[in-house]
Formats: structure tokens, C-alpha cells, sequence
């Protein structure tokens, strides 16, 4: 059991400078600085960022809504960003990239965890995560933004893709944004539909917030929609900035069909890329240096895949070129894109081995 406050690091954060400076040297280690810590509060570390569970909520039927409070090592986050989730399943670190809801005004942060079937760390988080526990994150990564002018923004989202939306809202009504907001979130059923008491709360409190969902399995009642996207859904909107997050296929039908008529265009996908069945697979000889494995492997596979195949466990997270944990630097050979098709092949550059397909003969810092 703990005998310091969890809050309590926050104020011996001075005490740990000279620590820091001796791990740097390499006089000490830091996980032996760690378990020194850990024995004052399970919540302490030097620089590693440990989060409390405050508070669990059901906002749909297959999302759940977790409150945190982060250590004194968390440095901020902006609305729509992503954060690296580490838990330890029956004895593997498995890590999962969760968008932010909310970042609260007393320093808590909020996100949603969609259930996904077969899922090691959801299943976790949702069913036998409780209250006082501790999770590991990593640093806040992402893109998205809330555009600068009132011009107007049409929020597209499908299942789970609404969450880092939802963060983008609810920061941008907070600050006084007055341009219409049209937010349209695709599910499969009713159930699905997630947030909807505090959406309709903000509808109400900001007359300018539209709100409007579509369903693909169960029949539609009153203003719902039908199906998938497609652009009827959204006519009559006028030229806005468009956000859209979701499956690879959504964004990308969004893309063809918005891409060239919206004031501006945000996207993010939460699928892996897929494989255009028309290119054949080559064989290649993939050599990970740092680990000294040498490997036949094909042009066909992400970089991650075929190392986890080979017996490695190369850091990673959301497996679809988001949050970036699994970055590596390419020593020679070239890669592709899987998301863009571009071709990567300049010594020493970085590249994110989950959404990278060998073209040659390859090897890299791993």
C-alpha cells in the first residue's frame, strides 16, 4: 500500500533533477530510480507518466468513458489527439492509441474505449479495469485541428472515429465558436449511437451545434439516415471546413466526395491501409540490424507484421500509421507507403514499419 499522495510527486519534482542527470551519465539506472519510487506510491516515476483511474462510464453500448489523472510527468495534450495506453496481459506490454474527449479544467483527462471483438486491452479496460488502478501513457500525438475562421464545420465521424472529434467540439463551443456545427456520426445500431445525453446538452446550450446520426443495420426513426455515407447525406451544407474520422473505407468515400467542394478537409483513419489485390507480391531479404536477424520475407506485408512473424516485438500501437510508437530509422533498401503509395528510400530517414511494405531487399534500425 502507497504511504505518499499520489499528488505528491508534483512536489518532490525538484529533489529529481540530479537523479535525471545521473541516469543521463549512465551512473544509474532508471528503472532501479523507478522501483525506488514506486515504493513511495505505485503512481511515481521518474519521467514515465502513470495515470489514476477516476471514474468509468458506459456512453454507449460497446464505449466506455474513462476519467484519468496523470502524474506530475504528463506534459499536455490538444484537443483530437491520440495517447498511447500501455497495459500488462498475462505477462506481454500490449499498447493501444486512444483519442482524448476531454482534458478537464482540474488537470483530468477523458477517453472512449470502443469494445472490439477478440480485443486483449479493450476487453481489459472495459470488463476488469476499476477504479484507483493505474494505467501507462504515452505522449499526446495527432493532427487534427479546429479551423480558425467561422466559416462553418461539418464533423463526419463513423463508430469510434467520433472521439477525437468530440475533444475538437467541446474545446472549440468552450472558447465561444459561432459558425454552424453539423456533426453526423455513422453507426450500425442504435445502441452505438455514443455521447448522446451530452450532446444534446451542448445542442441545447449552443443553438449554432447540429446534431444527426445514420444507421446502416437498424431501421431509422424520426431525422435518422439510412446507410453509409454518401454525399446526399450532407447537401444543403454549404462550403465548409470538413473533419472526418473513422474506418479506412469512410474516410476515404469522404475524401472523393468532399475533397474538392469543402472550405478545408481533415481526415484520420483508424483501419489499416489495405492491399491492392492487383499487385503481386515479391519475394525480399529483410535484415532488422540492431537484432541481428537476417529474413526471407515479400513486398506484400507491413514491416511490422512480418518482424512479429519473425519472432520480434518492435514497439507499436494503433498498427495503422496514427500514433507512431513504432517509428524506426531505415538503414538501406526502400519502402512503400501503404496509405499513399510514396516510396521512402534516403538512408537514415524515419519511417513507421506498421504502415511500410518492403519494395526490395531491405534493412532497418530494429
Amino acid at each position: 500500500m502507497s504511504f505518499l499522495p499520489f499528488a505528491g510527486l508534483r512536489l518532490i519534482r525538484p529533489l529529481l533533477v540530479p537523479l535525471r542527470a545521473l541516469v543521463r551519465g549512465q551512473w544509474l539506472r532508471e528503472s532501479d530510480v523507478d522501483a525506488l519510487l514506486r515504493a513511495c506510491h505505485r503512481g511515481w516515476a521518474l519521467d514515465r507518466v502513470y495515470a489514476r483511474v477516476e471514474a468509468r462510464q458506459w456512453v454507449a453500448d460497446d464505449m466506455l468513458e474513462l476519467r484519468l489523472r496523470p502524474n506530475a510527468n504528463w506534459r499536455g495534450a490538444r484537443p483530437g489527439q491520440h495517447v498511447q495506453l500501455y497495459v500488462e496481459r498475462e505477462g506481454v506490454r500490449c499498447s493501444r492509441s486512444y483519442s482524448l474527449t476531454r482534458m478537464a479544467e482540474d488537470g483530468c483527462l477523458e477517453f472512449a474505449v470502443k469494445l472490439q471483438p477478440g480485443g486483449r486491452v479493450s476487453s481489459y479496460l472495459l470488463h476488469q479495469l476499476c477504479v484507483g488502478e493505474m494505467l501507462e501513457l504515452g505522449a499526446a500525438d495527432g493532427d487534427l485541428s479546429w479551423p480558425q475562421d467561422e466559416q462553418g464545420v461539418l464533423l463526419l465521424a463513423a463508430g469510434s472515429g467520433l472521439t477525437p472529434l468530440l475533444g475538437l467540439l467541446r474545446e472549440a463551443l468552450v472558447r465561444g465558436y459561432s459558425g454552424p456545427v453539423t456533426l453526423l456520426h455513422y453507426v450500425r445500431e442504435r445502441g452505438q449511437k455514443a455521447f448522446v445525453d451530452g450532446l444534446e446538452t451542448l445542442a441545447r446550450q449552443h443553438p449554432n451545434l447540429e446534431l444527426r446520426w445514420a444507421l446502416s443495420g437498424d431501421a431509422p426513426v424520426d431525422d435518422e439516415l439510412r446507410g453509409r455515407f454518401h454525399p446526399g447525406h450532407v447537401q444543403g451544407l454549404g462550403e465548409r471546413h470538413v473533419l472526418a474520422c473513422g474506418p479506412g473505407g469512410f474516410v476515404d468515400s469522404v475524401r472523393q466526395a468532399l475533397g474538392a467542394s469543402s472550405r478545408s478537409l481533415q481526415l484520420e483513419s483508424f483501419s489499416p491501409p489495405s492491399w491492392d489485390e492487383g499487385e503481386p507480391a515479391r519475394s525480399v531479404n529483410l535484415r532488422f540490424a540492431r537484432s541481428a536477424l537476417e529474413v526471407a520475407g515479400d513486398s506484400r506485408r507491413s514491416l511490422l507484421e512480418q518482424a512479429e512473424a519473425s519472432g520480434l516485438r518492435p514497439a507499436h500501437g494503433c498498427r495503422q500509421g496514427v500514433c507512431a510508437s513504432c517509428t524506426c530509422t531505415l538503414v538501406s533498401g526502400c519502402v512503400r507507403d501503404l496509405r499513399s503509395g510514396e516510396l521512402f528510400s534516403e538512408p537514415g530517414q524515419p519511417i513507421r514499419i506498421c504502415v511500410s511494405a518492403p519494395q526490395g531487399d531491405l534493412t532497418v534500425d530494429l
